[in-house]
C-alpha cells in the first residue's frame, strides 16, 4: 500500500508542477495540493499493513485525522506569523523610501555619477539596485523603481530587453541576503512546533554576500558582452524619458536603505527594530516628522500602501503552509517510493540542482515558490541537513524564479512596461541565470556539502 501511495503522490506532484507551467492560480494551486496531500497519507496509514514501515514511520503513520487536519489547516497558517511580520515591515520600509523621494534620488545621483557613458549607467544602477534590494522587498517597491530606472536606460540606447534584464538580476542578486526574502524562505523550514530550523546568522550571511556577488558579476558581464556588440546611441540624441518630480533629499538620508541590513549584520538588531529604527530614521532626515501629527499621518498611509503592496503574497503566505505541512505526512511514502532512487550523495545532488536549475523556471519543481515544497519534503526525508538543503533550493528559487522568470509578478510587470516579448527577456535571462545557479551550486558545496 506505501508504494501505491507514494506512486499517487508523485502523479499529483507532476500534476501541480504542469498546472503552474500553464500558469494556473498557485494560491489555489496549493490549496488543492494541500487537501490531496493530507487526504491520501491518511487513507494509507489507515491500510497499511507492513509491520517495518509502521514502525519505522510511526509518528506519522499513527497520527490521528483531527490532529492531522488541525496541523495541516489550522497549525499551518498560524505557525507563518512570524514570517507575516516580516514581510509587513520590510514593505513599510521600502515604501518610506519611495515616499521620501530617496530610492529615486540615490538612482539619479547614480546616473549623474555615470555621465555620458551608457554601459558605465547600466552597470552602476546595477549595483545600487542590488543594494537597495538588500533590504527592500515588494512588487509595488520594484515598479516605483523600474518606472524610473527602465526609460533611463532604455533612452541612452541600452537595448531594452538588457535594461529590464539588468535590472530584474539585480533585484535578484540584493534578495541573496534581503531579510524579506529569507523569512518567506525560512517559514518552509519548521519543525512541528513551528520553531525555525534556519537562522539569519553570520553563516548565512557570508554565503549570501558571496552568492551576491556572483550574481552582480555575471549581470556586469552580460552587459559589457551585450554593449560591446551594439552601438549605442548618445544620451544627447535621444529623447529622454517623462520626467518625474524631483523631491529634494538631504546626503544624510542617502544612507537609510542599508540601515536594516547593517543593523541586522553588524550589531545583531532584530529586523523588525531595524526596519523601524530605518524608517523613522529616513524620514527625519527628510523632514517629514516636524510635528507628532505629521508623523501618525505618514505612518498610516505608509503601513497602508505597503500592505496593499504585498495582498497578494500574503494570501499566497496563508496557503503554502498547508501544503508544507500536508508535505511532512507524505514524508514516510516518498522515502518508501524514492528512497533507493534518489542519490544520497552530496555531490550529485548539488550537480543535479545546478544543471537542472531551469526547473526553477514557471514555477516548477526547484522553486519555492512553485512545486518546490514537494522536492523539499522528499529531501528532508531521505536525511540531508537543513544547513545544506537551504542554500541549496534558496539558489533556484532565488535566481530562477524571482530573477529570471515571466510568470514572476513584477517580471511580468517589467517586460510589458518595457515593451519587451517574453522570449527576448529569456534568451538573455535564463543562460545568465543558468551561470549563476552553476557556480553558486559549487559554492554552496564546497561551503556546506
Amino acid at each position: 500500500m506505501e508504494y501505491i501511495i507514494g506512486v499517487l503522490l508523485v502523479l499529483s506532484f507532476i500534476g501541480l508542477a504542469v498546472y503552474a507551467v500553464k500558469g494556473g492560480n498557485l494560491m489555489m494551486g496549493m490549496l488543492v495540493m494541500a487537501v490531496i496531500w493530507t487526504v491520501l497519507p491518511l487513507i494509507g496509514n489507515a491500510l497499511v499493513t507492513n509491520p517495518e514501515f509502521i514502525a519505522a514511520n510511526a509518528g506519522v503513520v499513527k497520527i490521528s485525522v483531527i490532529d492531522a487536519l488541525t496541523n495541516v489547516f489550522q497549525g499551518g497558517p498560524e505557525g507563518w506569523g512570524s514570517v507575516l511580520v516580516n514581510v509587513v515591515f520590510g514593505s513599510l520600509f521600502g515604501r518610506v523610501l519611495l515616499e521620501t523621494g530617496i530610492a529615486s534620488t540615490l538612482i539619479r545621483k547614480t546616473v549623474e555619477l555615470g555621465g555620458d557613458r551608457p554601459t558605465i549607467i547600466c552597470i552602476l544602477i546595477s549595483v545600487v539596485t542590488t543594494a537597495i534590494f538588500s533590504s527592500m522587498y515588494g512588487a509595488g517597491a520594484v515598479v516605483a523603481i523600474g518606472v524610473i530606472i527602465l526609460p533611463i536606460l532604455i533612452s541612452l540606447g541600452i537595448p531594452k530587453a538588457v535594461a529590464t534584464v539588468s535590472f530584474m538580476l539585480s533585484i535578484g542578486a540584493g534578495m541573496f541576503i534581503n531579510p524579506v526574502q529569507f523569512s518567506i524562505v525560512s517559514a518552509f523550514f519548521q519543525d512541528e512546533n513551528g520553531k525555525a530550523l534556519y537562522h539569519y546568522d553570520d553563516t548565512f550571511i557570508r554565503w549570501g554576500a558571496i552568492i551576491l556577488a556572483v550574481q552582480l558579476l555575471i549581470t556586469v558581464l552580460m552587459i559589457l558582452f551585450t554593449m560591446c556588440k551594439k552601438k549605442t546611441v548618445h544620451a544627447w540624441s535621444v529623447d529622454h524619458p517623462q520626467k518625474h518630480k524631483e523631491i529634494f533629499v538631504p546626503g544624510r538620508a542617502l544612507v537609510s536603505p542599508f540601515i536594516p541590513v547593517l543593523l541586522l549584520i553588524v550589531l545583531k538588531v532584530p529586523i523588525i527594530l531595524g526596519f523601524l529604527i530605518g524608517s523613522f530614521y529616513a524620514l527625519a532626515a527628510c523632514g517629514r516628522l516636524k510635528n507628532f501629527k505629521t508623523a501618525c499621518r505618514v505612518l498610516n498611509k505608509t503601513f497602508y500602501d505597503g500592505v496593499v503592496d504585498i495582498a497578494p503574497l500574503v494570501g499566497f503566505l496563508l496557503i503554502v503552509p498547508m501544503f508544507n505541512k500536508a508535505s511532512s505526512l507524505c514524508v514516510p511514502y516518498f522515502n518508501a517510493l524514492l528512497g533507493g532512487i534518489i542519490p544520497q550523495n552530496t555531490l550529485v545532488i548539488s550537480v543535479a540542482f545546478a544543471f537542472l536549475s531551469p526547473l526553477g523556471l514557471f514555477r516548477g519543481p526547484l522553486t519555492m515558490f512553485g512545486c518546490g515544497a514537494a522536492t523539499l519534503g522528499i529531501l528532508t526525508g531521505i536525511g540531508f541537513p537543513v544547513s545544506y538543503i537551504f542554500p541549496l533550493i534558496f539558489i533556484s528559487s532565488t535566481v530562477m524564479n524571482v530573477s529570471c522568470c515571466v510568470t514572476q509578478s513584477w517580471i511580468v510587470w517589467g517586460i510589458n512596461y518595457s515593451k519587451v516579448t517574453a522570449k527576448d527577456f529569456l534568451k538573455l535571462s535564463v543562460p545568465a541565470g543558468w551561470i549563476i545557479c552553476i557556480i553558486a551550486q559549487a559554492v554552496t558545496y564546497f561551503m556546506f556539502g
